[in-house]
């Protein structure tokens, strides 16, 4: 094993958070650990919402060209922004605990009204670049304009005090990650029974070379099984949409104490919302029925 690791991520606040928390725990293995910045090509483009950049894997290339450039050892990413087709010659090692994979409301108080449905004055600016975000929000309250709003989530949070936007939608675990007070705003977090959340929303994955046997033994240790379980499902459905993070579909999954998977899928088909619900007691099959509920 080489005496340093080297790990790969994006610049932003949180991505350098996702690094750390990896970076510590492969020091409490007794790893020497260096981490490496890398910027992507979400990143360069600000001026555009995720479902008019081309392609997929927007967030992730560059570190993957890092990885098979051996440049780095291993990429820390965001799950959600992963595609569900492995770059040839590379594979996730391992996936982080799941944090509240919850999307959250933020109100500007001067812009909020208590009588209406999630708080939000009627005609509300709400801020996002995810298609997701933009067809559930509206399918509660069609009233709304939804604003591209771009940047990492202190940036994002500082455009919606600035007056960018009434409202902005934000993932909550970025939030806790973060540790962002949020005092001086009104903040609604949304259940993902009831705004679903995006595939693996709230888990970090860990990428490596296939042929790097050793940081692939290494990140075992820190991959977590019961959460694969159920991301693996949610992407499962993602993949069979042939989609990435700019397509208009929520999926989450979950798995109870008697051993059943529960999931729910929310997507955009023409001008509708449509949202479905499935439970069985095992995985085999399980994305294919949720596929086939949303298309039928």
């Amino acid at each position: 094993m080489k005496k340093e690791i080297i790990i790969g991520t994006r610049g932003s606040k949180l991505a350098l958070w996702q690094a750390n928390f990896v970076k510590d725990a492969l020091k409490d293995l007794g790893h020497t650990v260096h981490i490496q910045i890398i910027k992507t090509k979400g990143d360069q483009i600000q001026h555009l919402s995720f479902d008019k950049l081309e392609g997929k894997g927007f967030f992730t290339k560059e570190l993957e060209d890092a990885l098979l450039e051996n440049e780095i050892d291993l990429a820390v990413h965001s799950l959600k922004d992963m595609p569900t087709v492995s770059v040839p010659n590379l594979v996730l090692g391992g996936l982080s605990y799941r944090e509240d994979p919850a999307d959250i409301l933020l109100i500007n108080p001067q812009q909020s009204d208590e009588t209406k449905l999630l708080k939000l004055k009627q005609a509300a600016v709400v801020g996002t670049s995810s298609a997701r975000r933009k067809s559930q929000i509206k399918s509660l309250r069609p009233d709304v304009t939804c604003k591209d709003i771009r940047g990492n989530v202190p940036t994002r949070i500082q455009k919606l005090k600035d007056g960018e936007a009434d409202a902005i939608l934000l993932a909550m675990a970025g939030i806790n990650r973060l540790n962002i007070n949020l005092d001086d705003l009104i903040a609604i977090p949304l259940h993902p029974n009831e705004f679903v959340p995006a595939p693996g929303q709230g888990v970090m994955a860990f990428q490596c070379r296939e042929d790097d046997l050793d940081i692939r033994k290494i990140l075992l240790q820190l991959h977590q099984e019961q959460v694969a379980d159920c991301t693996n499902i949610e992407r499962k459905v993602l993949q069979k949409m042939d989609g990435g993070c700019q397509l208009p579909l929520g999926v989450h999954c979950t798995k109870d104490a008697n051993g059943f998977y529960h999931v729910i899928a929310a997507m955009q088909i023409g001008t509708e919302l449509k949202k479905v619900k499935y439970s069985q007691s095992t995985v085999a099959g399980l994305a294919d029925k949720v596929y086939d509920l949303l298309n039928d």
